[in-house]
């Protein structure tokens, strides 16, 4: 589904009997130089204003256009964009080629290079991801003639292994069959591919990780055991959907997960929390769109930054909520909030972060540095003439914000595509399996974690 549907860009080369160009419609013809940019420094774009980049000047489709004629239109946009960027001159033989193909099949095919910069390039396209200086490193595993859910869950396996290398971390996607007229692509129910279970007890706490504690409770519906007792960093096993079949159980293999116990390097004591963490943030339960052509298991990952573990992770008083545990270690009172005891123990937990990533030589950034390594990419950006979407609320620091860098300035966040997608929330098991085709867009989320 083309995430831009409802518009058009004017001059389009696909030709539809009986349709002919929008009156009134004005814009650049294929290949065209694009309007310059509005200045990333102004104040964000309120919601519905026109997007920037190869959505601009576009004008609405015509009420009695097809899903076709939408899908149509957005290869020929990723077509445009990919020649262009790359420098191979007029797309027109590819654009008739892919034109056959819809019109033979209901969708088309991309080539392997097409693909790979569609993915790197959704990864640009992130609004929500710090961490996108090198999006042109990501390595792109394709395996879209898989889809039967066991091979689904031993090829994301694989991933894991391959991106966590010894701890120097790759960031990479595996991309899985898409979806077609009549048959979904499979899907991945996950939001991480790691994650930690979270034991949800009748009085209402949780024993691991509460964010988890609704996948949780659906994998022990669906036959998973859980351990017993129950542990706080319990992996839990994928969650796969493969088209016409119930969700499957598959357990990750433990030695395909890097995990990290954390210490403190001047505190012996922290060791004694207990704590740990998977080494490789694998997204795993939003779709890749390029093109118009829909990806609904595309997994992919960065590398962590400190802030996420510990200020969010560990620290949230939602998630893992060490905090008070920490203080109270320090000797400090948390009588009174005026006594900062939460922003003490918060950056003794991110120094335990990165101390302990750092000595088991596994990849990791500290905010300061990837907030600098991000206005680094904005000005990149701008050289090659490309507006750069950034949501403020994801991009600043949840420590120390004020003394980051990107905290002191505006973005502008809209959408444009290639990009990755949240997929609805999987509801509970139903008579025919969970797989909800509908892929509305909730919100753009991306690159590199969630904070919900």
């Amino acid at each position: 589904m083309d995430l831009n549907q409802g518009r058009i860009r004017p001059g389009s080369r696909w030709r539809f009997p009986g349709r002919g160009r929008p009156r009134g419609a004005r814009g650049l013809e294929p290949g065209g130089n694009s309007p310059a940019f509005p200045s990333l420094h102004a104040c964000p774009v309120a919601a519905g204003e026109t997007e920037a980049g190869f959505a601009a000047g576009l004008a609405p489709y015509p009420a009695a256009w097809s899903a076709l004629d939408s899908l149509l239109v957005s290869a020929e946009k990723f077509m445009t964009q990919f020649h262009i960027e790359n420098r191979l001159g007029p797309p027109d033989q590819r654009l008739w080629q892919v034109r056959r193909e819809i019109e033979a099949s209901g969708t088309y095919w991309h080539t392997p290079a097409e693909l790979a910069f569609g993915a790197r390039v959704a990864w640009r396209n992130s609004s929500r991801c710090i961490g996108r200086l090198y999006w042109q490193s990501l390595s792109v595993r394709d395996r879209r003639e898989v889809s039967a859910a066991a091979d689904v869950a031993a090829e994301s396996v694989q991933h894991l292994r391959e991106a966590t290398n010894g701890g120097r971390i790759r960031p990479m996607i595996t991309v899985f069959a898409p979806s077609a007229p009549g048959r979904p692509g499979p899907r991945i129910l996950n939001s991480q591919l790691v994650q930690y279970a979270g034991y949800a007890a009748a009085d209402g706490t949780v024993t691991g990780d509460p964010a988890n504690a609704d996948l949780t409770r659906l994998a022990r519906e669906l036959g998973w055991p859980g351990s017993w007792p129950s542990g706080q960093f319990d992996l839990l096993p994928l969650l796969v959907q493969e088209v016409g079949a119930p969700v499957t159980l598959h357990r990750i293999p433990a030695d395909a997960v890097l995990e990290i116990a954390i210490e403190h390097p001047q505190f012996p004591w922290f060791a004694d929390l207990g704590l740990r963490w998977y080494a490789v943030p694998v997204i795993s339960d939003m779709y890749l769109e390029i093109g118009g052509v829909s990806y609904p298991a595309a997994p992919f990952n960065g590398w962590y930054m400190c802030t996420e573990i510990g200020s969010r992770d560990l620290g949230d008083s939602g998630r893992y909520d060490q905090l008070p545990a920490i203080a109270a270690r320090m000797g400090l009172s948390v009588a009174s909030d005026k006594s900062l005891w939460k922003d003490k123990a918060m950056t003794e937990l991110n120094v335990a972060v990165l101390h302990s990533f750092s000595t088991a030589g596994v990849t990791i950034t500290d905010h300061h540095t990837e907030s600098a390594r991000f206005l680094a990419h904005i000005e990149r950006e701008e050289r090659h003439g490309r507006a750069c979407p950034a949501d403020w609320t994801w991009i600043v620091p949840p420590a120390a914000s004020s003394a980051t860098p990107v905290f002191h300035r505006y973005y502008q966040d809209f959408d444009q595509t290639p990009n990755f997608y949240r997929h609805p929330a999987p509801a509970r098991p139903r008579q025919a399996g969970l797989y909800d085709l509908r892929q509305g867009v909730d919100e753009v989320a991306a690159g590199c974690r969630h904070r919900d």
